[in-house]
This record gives C-alpha cells, sequence and structure tokens, in this order.
C-alpha cells in the first residue's frame, strides 16, 4: 500500500489560507464530526488533532460526536440520513471499505450515501504485545504460535477492521492459527492489550507509538514497507522474513451524498490547512501517523481500490461476522 508522494507534497506545501469570511452561507450552523468508533483509537486521535484548526477556518464550532459499535456502521449510518447540507462529516477508516463485503442489510450504501472530501491520512499499523511479553521478535512470535496452534490471543477493534484483515494476512503468510479476540473499537482494545489480557494485536501508530515509547507495549514489527517515524529502531515486518508484507490504514473525511457542491469545496479547503499546520503535523511525526490531503476525486478512486481489496481478502479468508 504505497503511500502517495504527490498528495503528502501537496499537504506540505499549501499555504495558510485566510480565514474564509463568516459571511458566506455554509456553514451556518456547528459541524459534527462522527468517528464511528469509541475515544481513544487511531480515528478519533485524527478528529482531536484536527478539530481546532477546522474550527477557526470555517468560523463555526466543530462538535466531535464519537458513535462507536458495529464496525463503525452505527456511526455512519447516523451521517447517512443527516440532511444533505455539509454540516455532518464521517471521519472513517477501514471499516468503511470492509462493511459493504461483511455486512447484510445496512440501511444505507457505503458506495452511494457518502461524498468525498480527502483522505486525510495513513495510518501506519505495528504489531505489538504487551511488555511483560516473552516476544521479543516476529520470529519469537511465530515459534510460540506454532507450537501451540489457536491459544496465541489477539485483539482488535472489530471483525473486518483493519487490525483484523492484518493478523489475518500476517497469519496466512506465517503458518500460523491465533484467536480473534474483537473489541468495539481500538481504544479498549488497547487498554485490555496493554494490560496483558490479549498477546498481541496489530494497531496504529497513533494508539500504540505512546505506549511502545513508554515502556507499556513492545513493538515487533511495522507492518507497512517503511519503518514508522516515530520508532525507527523497530523493523518491518516485511524485513524479519515476511517480504511484501503491507497493512497500513488510513483515516478519510466524507460528508453526505448531495450536500452542495460549494460545501464540499470549503471542507475540503479547511482540511487540507488542518493538516498543514505546523502543530500538527509536529503531532502526526510524533506518534508516527502520514498527512495526506489528496483531492475529493483522488480519494475516491482509493477508496474504491481500497474496497476491492478488502472484499478480496474478505472472500478468500472467509471472515464472517460470526
Amino acid at each position: 500500500m504505497p503511500f502517495d508522494r504527490r498528495a503528502l507534497l501537496g499537504a506540505a506545501l499549501v499555504p495558510a489560507f485566510p480565514r474564509i469570511a463568516r459571511a458566506q452561507a455554509f456553514p451556518a450552523q456547528p459541524i459534527r464530526i462522527i468517528p464511528p468508533y469509541p475515544p481513544g483509537g487511531g480515528t478519533d486521535t485524527v478528529a482531536r488533532l484536527l478539530q481546532p484548526h477546522l474550527a477557526a477556518q470555517l468560523g463555526q464550532s466543530v462538535v466531535i460526536e464519537n458513535r462507536g459499535g458495529a464496525g463503525g456502521s452505527i456511526g455512519a449510518a447516523e451521517v447517512a440520513r443527516a440532511p444533505k447540507d455539509g454540516h455532518t462529516l464521517l471521519l472513517d477508516s477501514m471499516g468503511h471499505v470492509v462493511n459493504p463485503t461483511l455486512m447484510q442489510g445496512l440501511s444505507f450504501d457505503y458506495a452511494s450515501a457518502f461524498a468525498p472530501i480527502t483522505q486525510l491520512t495513513w495510518q501506519p499499523q505495528m504489531l505489538v504485545v504487551p511488555v511483560a511479553s516473552p516476544f521479543r521478535s516476529i520470529a519469537d512470535l511465530v515459534a510460540a504460535a506454532k507450537a501451540r496452534p489457536g491459544t496465541l490471543s489477539y485483539a482488535s477493534s472489530g471483525n473486518g477492521t483493519g487490525a483484523h484483515l492484518a493478523m489475518v494476512e500476517f497469519s496466512r503468510m506465517a503458518g500460523i492459527e491465533v484467536m480473534h479476540v474483537p473489541y468495539r473499537g481500538g481504544g479498549p482494545a488497547m487498554t485490555d492489550l496493554v494490560a496483558g489480557n490479549v498477546a498481541m494485536a496489530f494497531a496504529s501508530a497513533s494508539a500504540a507509538t505512546a505506549h511502545v515509547q513508554g515502556g507499556r507495549l513492545r513493538g515487533l514489527g511495522a507492518a507497512g514497507l517503511r519503518r514508522i517515524g516515530a520508532l525507527p529502531d523497530m523493523p518491518t515486518i516485511a524485513d524479519q522474513g515476511f517480504p511484501g508484507f503491507d497493512f497500513d490504514e488510513w483515516n478519510g473525511l466524507w460528508t453526505v451524498a448531495g450536500s452542495p457542491p460549494a460545501a464540499i469545496t470549503r471542507l475540503h479547503a479547511a482540511a487540507v490547512f488542518a493538516l498543514a499546520q505546523p502543530d500538527v503535523r509536529a503531532r502526526m511525526a510524533q506518534i508516527g501517523i502520514v498527512p495526506v490531503g489528496n483531492g475529493p476525486d483522488e480519494f475516491a478512486a482509493f477508496v474504491v481500490a481500497q474496497r476491492e481489496r478488502a472484499a478480496r481478502l474478505i472472500r478468500d479468508a472467509n471472515i464472517t461476522l460470526g
């Protein structure tokens, strides 16, 4: 999953937009951002980093309302039924492309219910274990899993999430069998992992970096093809005997389909501005997040490709909600 260097460069070079005049029709009321996961995970972290800069640019308060549950579909459904005026935003991640294949009978269609605004970030993942774990390398973990098939547990933020799919792919490549323990979001999964209640997890850099740096978790390997900037001494999983393993996550921003194009244009400009702010970029670098900020059309094409990739993996691995 290669980084989009052009999009990253665009986000880095974008100038500070002048404050948009309040006299314009949009926004006419506070903006709601709905991360469809509980507080504490990578998606929630991105929302709160961008919140003050979005509010300053848009001239309205920006309210974050976490709506966790059902792999992100509960929060997404709330956005899908919101007024088509650009005032309600969905800040989602891998669930956005997984749920159309994994879930049946949804009240909305992910492909048509939302208008893309921008890919906000790449969210590097890493394979982590509690600090008291005996595993100090990928090789240690794989050896233990092969010695005790099906007994080592791993946490995820839910069925079909990026953390789940990453472990499915890793298990396939490593030839191991491990036990899945799904949670309602990345925050609860991280809490139990730090406490040592599960053996391991794939976790976003934004959620896990501080725990690794603080000695509460041990990072065994970066899930992408590049080392995580905030943890340069941790090798990639690909470099530890699994060439080609590449499973980073990402975050994107949508509003309700049918919202005025002018509102989407303004939201995009505000989001790109927020991503370019020095404090945001410094904090993202500190926790391993990479800002993007591409255009709506490019983001839309990216989402289609991601949805197709997720669908293939779910079918090949026979992943279900059961």
